[in-house]
């Protein structure tokens, strides 16, 4: 406690002001962790939590290189073994919840899910880093001038990690497009690709021909083809699909070997093409499936 009192109110307020600018960049990248986690309220108050303990460590650095405190630095590698840890647990999560899903996410989507939620808490670390060092350096006395310095500074970094963590989704290699199902005795079609010969009874067949939505995938080039040929690719695609709209009865995922196209077709809880459309193109496209081929290139 002795520490405190060699920080002066500027100080003070240097470091309350890191500590929100971090703390609102975990805020403002929770847009696709509600997608991704399990339950919505207590994933949105462990990732505020998570971006305050990131932001505040960011924040204290360089006051306490100033202090003299330079054992107080040293928390910042064992923050970054919490934030493995939080990425194991999560793992682990997600893992036991496979079997209560529509479909699995597999462990490749499970694996870019943890390492996203590992990765925003250095984005509130150094978000809060940078905007409590461009404040120290300003040297300035004026408390909104800093804040100004501190906001600003801190937007732009957050804004520059954000940009190049975020990854690609699947509607920018592929064509989503609705599918057309015919059911022949058993067997399934869409758009006149054999999906499956699993329709044996009156019921499936009915339920398919006047509930069932289809959509066909289609690569935009041969590279687009390799990422969405990875196992762990489909699996995401598939999970998002069919968790957005829910599955009713029957689901299937079909590739077709001569074209490369991807087809889903299940009976859906919730009957909208669009909102199939839409997930199915945001599905992110998974670090393990984008490395067989350097196809991201913009």
């Amino acid at each position: 406690m002795e520490g405190i009192g060699f920080l002066s109110k500027s100080e003070l307020i240097i470091i309350v002001i890191g500590i929100i600018t971090g703390t609102a960049a975990r805020l403002i990248t929770l847009c696709v962790d509600f997608r991704q986690v399990p339950t919505y309220p207590s994933a949105l108050f462990n990732n505020v939590v998570q971006g305050f303990i990131a932001a505040s460590l960011g924040a204290v650095a360089i006051p306490a290189v100033l202090a003299g405190d330079f054992a107080a630095v040293t928390f910042l590698t064992v923050a970054v073994q919490q934030f493995r840890d939080i990425r194991t647990a999560e793992m682990e999560s997600l893992g036991n919840l496979e079997h209560t899903e529509y479909a699995k996410r597999g462990q490749a989507y499970i694996d870019g899910i943890s390492k996203t939620f590992e990765s925003r808490s250095y984005i509130s670390l150094v978000t809060s880093f940078v905007s409590v060092l461009v404040m120290q350096l300003t040297g300035s006395g004026n408390i909104l001038l800093l804040a100004a310095f501190g906001t600003v500074s801190g937007a732009v970094v957050m804004i520059a990690l954000y940009r190049f963590t975020k990854g690609k989704m699947i509607g920018i290699i592929c064509d989503i497009v609705p599918g057309k199902i015919e059911v022949k005795g058993s067997e399934l079609y869409v758009d006149g690709i054999f999906v499956t010969n699993f329709l044996g009874t009156d019921l499936s067949r009915e339920l398919m021909s006047s509930q069932g939505l289809a959509v066909v995938i289609k690569p935009r080039d041969e590279g687009s083809r390799m990422t969405l040929e990875n196992a762990g690719q489909r699996q995401a695609v598939a999970f998002e699909a069919f968790r957005t709209l829910g599955v009713k009865q029957y689901n299937f995922v079909r590739r077709d070997i001569p074209s490369g196209k991807v087809i889903l077709a299940f009976v859906p809880i919730e009957r909208d093409m669009d909102k199939l459309i839409y997930v199915v193109s945001h599905t992110p496209i998974l670090e393990n499936s984008r490395k067989i081929k350097r196809i991201m290139k913009q």
